[in-house]
């Protein structure tokens, strides 16, 4: 997701009527600054950076507010942690590097059409989806 498609994650929790505290105001802007997918102890350390009275345990909160609330979603790609990005404005889906753990957010019209022709086939209309791609680099040496 570009800086541009980000929308501010501290007026999304304020016009849902969420009180803002100065801890969850950083929490939030860390949020929407990341262009990974951070977990929730990543989360801590580049808050915990700007304000060092930051507990772990309010980040998790937080975090966990601002997922019930719609205003960012979880992914678990299959590293044993739970990962965070903002709701996107626009669909787009993930390929996650195996080897390094970097996730690529890419849009691809013909997938798109494709799992749409799909459900169409079995009698269904796709009204929502979520794709994760796990690979290696083609370069990569080792097994797996």
């Amino acid at each position: 997701m570009t800086t541009t498609e980000k929308t501010n994650i501290e007026a999304l929790c304020v016009a849902k009527g969420m009180r803002m505290t100065e801890q969850r105001r950083i929490i939030a802007r860390v949020l929407a600054a990341a262009d990974d997918h951070p977990d929730v102890e990543e989360l801590y350390r580049r808050c915990s950076k700007i304000d060092d009275r930051i507990s772990i345990s309010t980040v998790y909160r937080t975090v966990k507010l601002f997922e019930d609330s719609g205003i960012i979603e979880r992914h678990d790609f299959r590293d044993g942690r739970s990962r965070y990005e903002q709701i996107p404005e626009s669909h787009h889906d993930h390929l996650i590097n195996l080897r390094t753990g970097e996730v690529i957010e890419f849009q691809s019209d013909e997938i798109e059409r494709l799992q749409a022709e799909v459900a169409r086939k079995l009698g269904y209309r796709l009204v929502d989806h979520r794709l994760e791609l796990y690979a290696v680099p083609l370069d990569d040496k080792a097994k797996g």
